[in-house]
C-alpha cells in the first residue's frame, strides 16, 4: 500500500512538472498562432486599415471572383505546384537512391553539397540566380557557346521562361531538403530485402518500384504535403528573382497579399480574405493527399 501511495505521489509530481513545461508552449501557440488565425478570419469580412475597419460581409470574397490579378496569381501558384512538386519529389528520390549506394565514394561531400541550398540565404541565392540567368549572364553564354540556342533567352523578361526560372530555383533549393528524408528512410530498409530481390532476378528499376517506393510511401506522403504547403505559400523566389513580372507573369498568391498590404493602398480585409483562400487550398489538398496515401496503404 505504501509503495502504491509513493508511486501515485511521484506520478502526480511528474505530471505537475510536465504541465509546467507544456502550459507556456500552449499559451504561446494560442497567442501567436490561433488568435491571429481567428482575428484574420474576422478581418476577412471587414474593410479598411488598422483600427478603421468596417464590417462588409462577403464583399471581399465576392471581389476575388472579379479580380484578374488574383486569378493570375492563383493560376501561377497552381502551375508551380503541379509542375515543380512532382519533379522535385522524383529528383529527391533519385538523388537519395544514388547517395545510398555503399560503394559510392565521398558520399558525405555529395550529401552536404546537395543539402546546402536549403540553408543558403534567400536573398543571396536569388541575386546570384538573377545574375546567372540574365540576358547577358553565364547560363545564356554557355548555351550560345555550345550552340544549344541561337540567341540569349530572356529568363527574367519573358513570361514563360520567367516561370521556368522560378521552377528551377525552387527545385534547386528544396530537392536536397526532401532528399535527406528519403535518405534516412532508405537507411532504415534492411539490405536483405534487396538481396532477396536480386536472387529472384529483380533489376535496379524493379527494386526501386517494388521495394523502395512502397517502403518510403509514408515519407513520400509527408514530403508531398510539406512541399504542397510550401509551394502554395511561395513568396521569396518570385519576389526576389522576377519581382512577380513581367506583367505579373510569375506573381504568387503570397506576393499578391504582400502587394495589397505594403505596395498598393493597404486593405487588410481583402488581404485576409486571400490568405484564407490559401488556407482552404492547403486543407483540401492535404486532405486529398492523405486519403490517397491511406488508400494506397
Amino acid at each position: 500500500m505504501k509503495k502504491k501511495g509513493i508511486n501515485r505521489g511521484l506520478s502526480s509530481r511528474l505530471e505537475k512538472k510536465a504541465w509546467a513545461f507544456i502550459i507556456p508552449s500552449i499559451i504561446l501557440i494560442f497567442v501567436f498562432v490561433f488568435y491571429p488565425m481567428v482575428q484574420a478570419f474576422i478581418t476577412s469580412f471587414q474593410k479598411g486599415v488598422g483600427n478603421n475597419l468596417t464590417f462588409t460581409g462577403l464583399s471581399n470574397y465576392q471581389r476575388l471572383l472579379a479580380d484578374t490579378t488574383f486569378r493570375k496569381a492563383l493560376f501561377n501558384t497552381l502551375l508551380y505546384l503541379i509542375i515543380q512538386v512532382p519533379i522535385m519529389i522524383l529528383l529527391a528520390l533519385l538523388l537519395a537512391s544514388m547517395l545510398n549506394d555503399k560503394k559510392l565514394k565521398f558520399k558525405g561531400l555529395f550529401r552536404t553539397a546537395i543539402f546546402l541550398p536549403c540553408i543558403t540565404s534567400l536573398v543571396a541565392y536569388s541575386i546570384i540566380f538573377k545574375s546567372l540567368f540574365a540576358t547577358d549572364g553565364f547560363v545564356n553564354a554557355v548555351l550560345v557557346r555550345f550552340s544549344i540556342i541561337s540567341e540569349p533567352i530572356g529568363w527574367v523578361t519573358h513570361s514563360i521562361w520567367a516561370k521556368v526560372l522560378i521552377i528551377v530555383a525552387i527545385t534547386w533549393r528544396w530537392a536536397g531538403y526532401n532528399m535527406v528524408f528519403y535518405l534516412s528512410g532508405l537507411q532504415g530498409i534492411d539490405d536483405s530485402i534487396y538481396e532477396a530481390a536480386a536472387i529472384d532476378g529483380a533489376g535496379a528499376f524493379q527494386k526501386f518500384k517494388s521495394i523502395t517506393l512502397p517502403m518510403l510511401r509514408p515519407i513520400i506522403l509527408f514530403t508531398t504535403i510539406n512541399s504542397t504547403i510550401g509551394t502554395l505559400q511561395l513568396f521569396d523566389e518570385p519576389m526576389n528573382i522576377t519581382g512577380g513580372g513581367p506583367a505579373n507573369a510569375t506573381i504568387s498568391i503570397s506576393q499578391y497579399i504582400y502587394n495589397i498590404l505594403f505596395k498598393y493602398s493597404p486593405d487588410f480585409g481583402y488581404a485576409a480574405a486571400i490568405s484564407y483562400v490559401i488556407v482552404i487550398m492547403i486543407v483540401l489538398l492535404s486532405f486529398v493527399q492523405m486519403k490517397v496515401g491511406d488508400k494506397n496503404e
